[in-house]
């Protein structure tokens, strides 16, 4: 299946014309289309489609910047087609990772990403050093209170809510709920691995009194 993506802002008083006529004639199947800004995550038509791909399908966008205009979301976007082992064309940028020379593209946009996300940690852990070191305490507010991370997880475990859902609800980033995931899977297995340890010491102690 090949999906199309267009998008303009709302403050933009053009449509999505130009935009749908040069996926049609790019051979998309599908359109989504949306007026919302490109700097925002919370865009109902764009996971939607996200939510559909499926291997071997590929996603089109007229330009870059329609899907967005974040370097930090659109790369969270494009590692959600790779990880649906889909591909991805932009039209006027001329880039179709389904072609090596695209793909390699891709991993050099995405290893200067990863270059600027490891400098600004690196900087933002030397200034919250400098700030201990003064006898202040740094650090961002959390996100998400704590009955907020039990009803996400509750949610999400259930089925009642997808990932994506669950952060569009809370809004707050995806990457926010995978840790937020992960982490609880993770206490889950220990607990059980706790609990299992714990049967086995009173098992062992029960057959040495006999």
């Amino acid at each position: 299946m090949i999906f199309g993506y267009a998008r303009v802002s709302k403050l933009d008083e053009q449509d999505t014309l130009t935009q749908e006529n040069a996926l049609n004639a790019a051979g998309v199947q599908r359109i989504f289309k949306e007026k919302a800004s490109g700097s925002r995550w919370d865009r109902p038509e764009l996971h939607r489609m996200l939510d559909q791909i499926r291997e071997d399908d590929v996603v089109v966008v007229w330009k870059l910047d329609r899907l967005s205009r974040s370097l930090k979301d659109l790369l969270h976007i494009m590692e959600k087609i790779k990880s649906a082992k889909a591909g991805f064309k932009s039209l006027t940028e001329h880039i179709d990772t389904t072609t090596p020379a695209g793909h390699m593209l891709m991993q050099i946009v995405g290893s200067f990403a990863e270059f600027e996300r490891a400098m600004i940690r690196e900087r933002t852990y030397a200034g919250l050093e400098t700030a201990r070191a003064q006898g202040r305490i740094g650090g961002r507010r959390p996100k998400l209170n704590e009955q907020q991370k039990n009803e996400i997880v509750k949610m999400v475990s259930t089925d009642r809510k997808s990932a994506s859902e669950a952060a569009r609800i809370f809004n707050v980033h995806p990457a926010t709920i995978s840790r937020l995931l992960m982490k609880s899977a993770i206490e889950l297995q220990n607990k059980t691995a706790n609990q299992k340890s714990n049967k086995s010491e009173i098992t062992a102690h029960g057959r040495k009194k006999r």
